[in-house]
């Protein structure tokens, strides 16, 4: 039987997959305000590499507080 956290989960995937892009945009523009001619590719990577980084601190600190 699947349990109710996972079902919870399922109901907000979308929104969650949502959030995560809109993270993605908001620092993509600010990178375009920032910098005139930047490579798309390599902010994408540098903004990820941050958010991944982000959410393993986040991660601990829950896992911590447990």
């Amino acid at each position: 039987m699947t349990k109710i956290e996972q079902l919870e989960l399922e109901a907000h995937r979308k929104q969650i997959d949502a959030d995560v892009k809109h993270l993605l945009e908001k620092y993509r523009a600010i990178f375009d305000w920032d910098i005139a001619e930047i490579d798309q590719g390599l902010a994408d990577t540098l903004i990820l590499t941050e958010i991944r980084k982000a959410l393993d601190e986040l991660e601990q600190q829950v896992k911590r507080s447990a």
